[in-house]
Order: structure tokens, then C-alpha cells, then sequence
């Protein structure tokens, strides 16, 4: 019986993969948010055959600033906060952005990208991505930044990836501490790119205490502008190893996370 129970619920999780978009009422189950309810509805801009979604590795890239290039195990790029300075070439499939800054965002992006999620919403309110693309999940979870009241509402999103089993998130232009809301609608991340510059986005007591309520297994710093960054890597003591890269790019999986919290500092970091 245990068996049986196991098949049916594979045989559901993969049917509701494959249905068309307009049928969908819910999104799909989430292994990394902690309130499933908190999430919109699901587009489905295509799928890919369940077994893609748990096997395999991602590979991240730092391309500058506040951009990271996501490559997933069925192929989809993504570039993160993208300005079109960075991460262009080759060209991304899925591009998110936020406002803060030009250097968060364009309003030109390349006709040839596919999906462009922007962190705001141009007809007000906040921002609600769920989107389904091959075998990555990607959510949005709104934030303030600072400035007018029609800037500064709802300006920022954190953008979070599931695909292979890992949560990833980035946080985007942050502006100030999480509330527990916050936390409930993230869920769980195994990565978190987290800006370091100290005062640009966040201080770097606020940004150190939100990494420490994460707790991610990797913690890739972004946004770093001219502060050393053993000022951030110093205020999280001995519950996080630190590990420099030569390389700019890192491959990662559920069976590879570090034990222990790691924080990874790219080569151009």
C-alpha cells in the first residue's frame, strides 16, 4: 500500500506539471515556501518530465554587480537583476530585474528574451511572479525600497528558483529587515545571493542578521561597491565557513551543499 500511495502521488504531482496553463487554480506544491497558500497562481510556460526537476546540477555564474547566471539541468538561463550590462551573452531565456537603480533593470530588454520578470509592478501594487518554465519554478516575494511612496512601495522583489531539488533565492535591492511574513513566504533556501555593500541596500548588521535567520548552506555576496568584504564575512563568526573562488562560476546540487553554511566568494565579487 505505501507503494501504491507513493505512485498515485507522483502520477498527480506529474499530471499537474503537464496540464495546460489556463486549467490551473493552484500553484504547484513548493518544496521550499513555507506557506504554499501565500503563493499566486501558477503559469505554466512549459514543462519538463518530473524525474529533471530532482536530478542533475546547477550552475551559477557571477556576471557582475548584482547579477548571477542561472543554468539549470534542462538548459534555461537566467540572469538576475539584469541592466543588459552583464549576463547578455549568450542571451538569458529569463531575465528578472529590479528598481532601485539602472543598474537593476532596463527597459529595453533584447526582444530575444523570452521572460522578462520585473520585481514592481507597473500598474501598482506589488509584483506576483509564479512561473513555471522547463524545470525551474521561479516566485516572487515583495518588498519595499526606499524613496517617493511611488517608487519606494513595493519596488523590490526577491526572486526565488527551484529547480534540482534547491531553493535558491536572490535578494534583490533590499531595503530593510524581513518581518516574519517575510521569512514564511521564502521558505527554505539552500542559496542566497545577499547584497554586501553596507549601505546602498542594507546595513551589514541587517544584512548579517538575516543571513543568520536563513541559515542557507551557500550564501554567494553580491553588491559589494568598495566595502571590504571581510566586514561582512567577519560579522557572521565561526557558524559559517568561507570559501574564495578562483573561478566565477560554481556547480551545485542537493547531494553537493556543504555541511556546514558556507559562504562563497566568487572570483569579480
Amino acid at each position: 500500500m505505501p507503494a501504491l500511495r507513493l505512485l498515485a502521488a507522483c502520477l498527480a504531482a506529474f499530471l499537474a506539471l503537464a496540464a495546460p496553463a489556463h486549467a490551473q487554480d493552484d500553484p504547484p506544491p513548493s518544496r521550499c515556501v513555507a506557506i504554499a497558500q501565500a503563493i499566486p497562481n501558477v503559469t505554466y510556460a512549459n514543462f519538463t518530465p518530473a524525474q529533471a526537476v530532482s536530478e542533475g546540477e546547477v550552475s551559477i555564474t557571477y556576471a557582475g554587480h548584482s547579477t548571477y547566471i542561472i543554468e539549470t539541468p534542462a538548459g534555461v538561463r537566467i540572469a538576475t537583476d539584469f541592466s543588459g550590462v552583464y549576463g547578455s551573452d549568450p542571451l538569458p531565456r529569463v531575465v528578472t530585474m529590479n528598481k532601485a537603480h539602472r543598474t537593476h533593470f532596463t527597459d529595453f530588454p533584447d526582444d530575444g528574451i523570452e521572460y522578462v520578470l520585473r520585481g514592481w509592478n507597473p500598474d501598482g501594487g506589488p509584483a506576483r511572479h509564479a512561473l513555471v518554465v522547463d524545470d525551474v519554478y521561479i516566485r516572487s516575494v515583495p518588498t519595499d525600497i526606499r524613496g517617493p511612496a511611488d517608487l519606494g512601495k513595493d519596488g523590490n522583489s526577491i526572486f526565488i528558483f527551484e529547480v534540482a531539488g534547491l531553493c535558491i533565492g536572490h535578494l534583490g535591492h533590499l531595503h530593510h529587515r524581513l518581518e516574519d511574513a517575510h521569512y514564511g513566504a521564502i521558505g527554505r533556501l539552500d542559496v542566497v545571493m545577499a547584497p554586501v555593500d553596507g549601505g546602498m541596500t542594507l546595513s551589514l548588521d541587517a544584512m548579517t542578521e538575516i543571513t543568520e535567520r536563513l541559515y542557507s548552506s551557500v550564501v554567494l555576496p553580491m553588491h559589494r561597491h568598495s566595502t571590504p568584504i571581510g566586514e561582512f564575512l567577519g560579522r557572521l563568526g565561526e557558524g559559517f565557513a568561507v570559501e574564495f573562488r578562483d573561478s566565477r562560476s560554481l556547480t551545485l546540487s542537493l547531494r553537493t551543499l556543504p555541511d556546514r553554511p558556507t559562504i562563497i566568494v566568487l572570483e569579480g565579487v
